[in-house]
């Protein structure tokens, strides 16, 4: 078993997941033009990539140790691959449709992108108990290492439009490209060997599996993941349009490419930080996501300077680097017998929780604007500081009973 290549075949998955977001976004209007697409249409085609990402976490969780972590991870790189050609090859209506339903064209879109959400899910609950399992003595580091490439693929994506903007090429095209990251991570997989997960190693009963999702201290874990993905990502979606508001000096996206920068640095270059005390570390850094959102939430829009505005999102940014990998992590860490199913659990609630969060920010952007909708979402901080702190006092108080033992 080559653990460094299982770990760069799950980087480039988690790069391919990353790039569907950015470059769905950016197509998202060319398509919408092509299909005569209201925004509600292009809205109720894109929702199940989000609610199968969820799905496929959750069921990977039931699934992986009975087909294999090779198998899914194949089987989310086909799905790929099927995705964009449904969506690249289904027929334009000739005219706007009263339902997407009502089309075989916008049916096909429809479809491409479930399937590519139950892609990036499949990935998401393979890539997390794999590295947890071959990386058993560095769980939380490598995690925060692995998840990097999240901001990474966003990165790349988002600069691959660019450039294909720029060259003149066509949505479709844009679209193609997760291609190869998709094909790459393919042909790794099938070249590789995969381990049995580390709670099937160790002869875990599958009772035993299930027994731990009950455990007190797994489900405020499972509860906390709620917050602590509603504060890093729910933000990230709109954060383009919000900063373009208070600093228009400077284009919105760039301040969304700086924060993922930022956090692909700290994930792996610093995540040795969070592998030594990871509960400290969520401590820390749910207080300065919550004191960056507020900040970002009192600037006034139009007149803010890049450099107040940049400094603002650093706080955020450096805040919110650490919070979902080292969630996975500490889960990990502190409930092995829970395995796969543990992890999968936690990365549908996180991916949940963001599905939910969004329209309630959008609704609170439209009634009250975007400043509101920040320090709504900078309030989640108050209870994660609490629970963390509780966690770290607890810790701290058994690790001086188990010395004085």
């Amino acid at each position: 078993m080559d653990r460094t290549r299982l770990f760069v075949a799950s980087c480039v998955s988690l790069v391919t997941t990353a790039m569907v977001f950015a470059i769905r976004g950016d197509v998202a209007g060319d398509m919408a033009a092509a299909f005569h697409l209201t925004n509600e249409q292009l809205g109720l085609i894109f929702s199940p990539a989000f609610w199968c990402f969820t799905i496929a976490i959750f069921v990977s969780g039931a699934l992986i140790d009975a087909v294999g972590m090779r198998a899914l991870h194949v089987a989310s790189a086909v799905g790929y691959a099927v995705g964009i050609a449904l969506i690249v090859l289904a027929a334009r209506p000739s005219a706007p449709v009263a339902s997407i339903f009502d089309h075989a064209g916008t049916i096909m879109l429809y479809a491409g992108f479930m399937i590519m959400g139950l892609s990036q899910g499949l990935v998401e609950g393979v890539i997390n108990p794999l590295i947890a399992t071959v990386y058993n003595d560095r769980k939380t580091q490598r995690l925060n290492m692995l998840h990097a490439w999240w901001p990474g693929g966003m990165i790349v994506g988002g600069l691959v439009a660019v450039a294909l903007t720029h060259l003149g090429a066509r949505w479709e095209v844009k679209l193609a490209t997760i291609l190869v990251p998709a094909f790459v991570y393919l042909a790794m997989a099938l070249a590789l060997r995969y381990p049995k997960t580390e709670r099937v190693q160790n002869e875990v009963p599958d009772r035993d599996m299930w027994r731990e999702a009950l455990r007190p201290g797994f489900v405020l874990l499972f509860c906390v993941m709620w917050l602590t993905a509603a504060i890093e990502l729910g933000p990230d979606q709109w954060f383009p349009a919000v900063m373009q508001g208070l600093a228009p000096s400077m284009q919105g996206v760039m301040y969304l490419v700086y924060t993922a920068g930022l956090v692909f640095v700290l994930r792996t270059f610093a995540s040795g930080v969070a592998h030594k005390s990871p509960v400290a570390t969520l401590l820390v850094c749910s207080i300065l996501a919550g004191l960056g959102l507020f900040w970002l939430g009192h600037l006034e829009p139009g007149v803010t300077s890049v450099g107040v505005a940049l400094t603002a999102a650093t706080v955020f940014g450096v805040g919110k680097s650490f919070l979902w990998p080292t969630m996975l992590g500490l889960t990990s860490e502190r409930y092995p017998r829970g395995g796969a199913l543990l992890m999968c659990l936690m990365g549908g609630a996180g991916m949940a929780s963001v599905a939910i969060a969004l329209p309630i920010m959008g609704a609170r952007i439209d009634r009250f604007g975007p400043g509101a909708a920040l320090q709504m979402m900078a309030v989640l901080a108050i209870p994660l500081a609490i629970v963390f702190g509780g966690l770290l006092i607890t810790g701290a108080r058994r690790a001086a009973r188990a010395r004085l033992a």
